[in-house]
């Protein structure tokens, strides 16, 4: 069995202005470099084996965090890129929704797997190369425990074919700032173990409080 340690990276100053941000490279926030310090600090599983990251600073970063934590250095991967946004990239919702009727017409939330983003990617897209690199890592990586540091959106394609999802429920899975995902790959079949964990925020979070 392998099992694939799912991330989300941290906070970034986009995420608080709700900007949409794609595969522009925005780093992480103070807060988000503290909650992937808190991630690591906490990690759910005691050991793995290799840590492989999107090549985007705001996932690397979260990476680098986990794979200091275990004497490991960080694989980048291009392919987990979050999705390409194409013209809404850097734009909020209400802003794409002023610009692109037809995105605020509920399609995007209620009909994800039919929506076109002009100039950038479908959520099928995303799913087609998310996948096809994750296969390959689980099929190397046979019988290890790796992690992945991604982004909100591939997270949620990729935990979709993990739980026979279509796409157009993709909007039922939570991602939050440096969620942690496990999913277990035995040969064709798959466990999905946990879906957006965030208990290791806790602790931080009772700081900050006090």
């Amino acid at each position: 069995m392998t099992r694939v340690i799912l991330l989300r990276h941290g906070q970034t100053e986009w995420n608080i202005l709700g900007k949409y941000q794609g595969k522009t490279d925005v780093p992480l926030s103070d807060e988000g470099k503290a909650q992937a310090r808190q991630l690591a600090a906490h990690f759910p599983v005691d050991a793995v084996d290799a840590v492989y990251s999107s090549d985007l600073s705001r996932a690397r970063f979260t990476a680098e965090c986990v794979a200091d934590k275990f004497a490991l250095s960080v694989k980048l991967e291009p392919q987990f890129r979050e999705i390409d946004f194409g013209e809404w990239e850097g734009l909020t919702f209400k802003e794409i929704a002023c610009r692109y009727p037809y995105a605020a017409d509920g399609r995007f939330w209620q009909n994800p797997d039919e929506i076109i983003i002009p100039g950038g990617e479908t959520f099928a897209d995303l799913q087609r190369r998310a996948m096809m690199r994750l296969n390959e890592i689980v099929a190397a990586e046979d019988g290890k425990t790796v992690v992945v540091a991604a982004h909100g959106a591939i997270n949620r394609v990729i935990l979709a074919e993990a739980l026979h999802m279509n796409l157009r429920y993709l909007w039922s899975i939570r991602q939050f700032n440096t969620a942690v995902n496990i999913i277990v790959y035995d040969g064709a079949w798959r466990t999905v173990e946990l879906i957006n964990g965030t208990a290791h925020l806790a602790t931080h979070e009772h700081r900050e409080r006090t």
